[in-house]
């Protein structure tokens, strides 16, 4: 996918984002003030990170979008993993905080009195939520952007916490505690999203294994083109967001010219360019029948 695509997507579904968790913040906010219920308020507050981490998506976009320089010879799409690591910061914040309110409220054994506007207004952010979840985990994965996929768990997350306040709702008559169990259910669901975000995001920003699909493509795609024996070995993979380089050594017949063995290498180089959208680097060796 092109890149102006791909931002494209990523700006739209961040105004979409912010503009509706805004408006979800206000009427969370006012049904939780209006049952005196912690759960509800503490979901308004998820919504309005969601906002946060919606403008963290923009600006991450917006970086990453920039061309190499002499400074960022790879370019800076490592700027989407960084945000995404934000993301997943600010959904930790969260999520403490959330816990502390509800043991608090527990505690105190405080009850929270619902009512019809309540469950109106947790029902429209369900279907809401769970909306805006699919469109950015589906533009993540059309547009292989972590930065997309992050948020998409973060809106899932939100239409998962309210979907469990919903049926905390219809409980809530009968135990006076589900409130405050509800916070700390939350919570745990909220710490649950950030490692995940966090341990993918890391995982990048460290390196990864390249995984089998990748290896498998590169050699049936060498083989598809090229008629002369090759054994590759060595692979890995830099990650850079919009910018993805693979090296890897590859043995040739000990005999084969300098010439003739570039112009394989420049082959291979440029079928993975075409084919697999990354830059590679080709080390060439002689093969041996002892490294068979």
């Amino acid at each position: 996918m092109k890149l102006v695509e791909k931002n494209k997507i990523g700006y739209f579904e961040a105004i979409l984002s912010i503009t509706l968790n805004i408006i979800l913040f206000g009427l969370k906010y006012w049904a939780g003030i209006v049952s005196a219920s912690v759960a509800i308020i503490v979901d308004a507050w998820h919504s309005l990170s969601d906002s946060f981490s919606s403008i963290i998506l923009l600006f991450g976009f917006k970086i990453s979008d920039k061309p190499a320089d002499k400074e960022h010879p790879f370019g800076h799409g490592r700027a989407e993993f960084i945000s995404a690591m934000i993301i997943g910061t600010i959904l930790a914040v969260i999520g403490v905080n959330f816990l502390i309110a509800s043991i608090q409220k527990f505690r105190t054994r405080e009850a929270a009195s619902f009512g019809t506007f309540a469950i109106i207004i947790i029902t429209v952010s369900i279907i809401l939520k769970e909306i805006m979840a699919q469109f950015a985990i589906w533009g993540g994965k059309k547009t292989n952007s972590k930065l997309l996929l992050a948020d998409g768990w973060h809106h899932r997350t939100d239409a998962f916490t309210s979907l469990i306040i919903l049926a905390g709702i219809f409980l809530g008559k009968y135990y006076w505690w589900v409130d405050s169990a509800l916070g700390v259910l939350m919570s745990l669901l909220i710490f649950y999203a950030s490692y995940d975000i966090l341990k993918s995001s890391t995982s990048a920003l460290i390196g990864e294994e390249p995984g089998e699909e990748l290896k498998n493509n590169l050699i049936e795609l060498i083989k598809s083109r090229i008629d002369t024996p090759i054994h590759l070995h060595h692979l890995h993979i830099h990650d850079y967001g919009n910018h993805k380089e693979v090296t890897f050594h590859i043995q040739l017949q000990p005999n084969i010219k300098l010439r003739e063995a570039h112009k394989t290498a420049d082959e291979i180089e440029k079928m993975i360019r075409d084919e697999l959208k990354m830059e590679a680097t080709i080390h060439l060796e002689p093969f041996n029948k002892k490294d068979d």
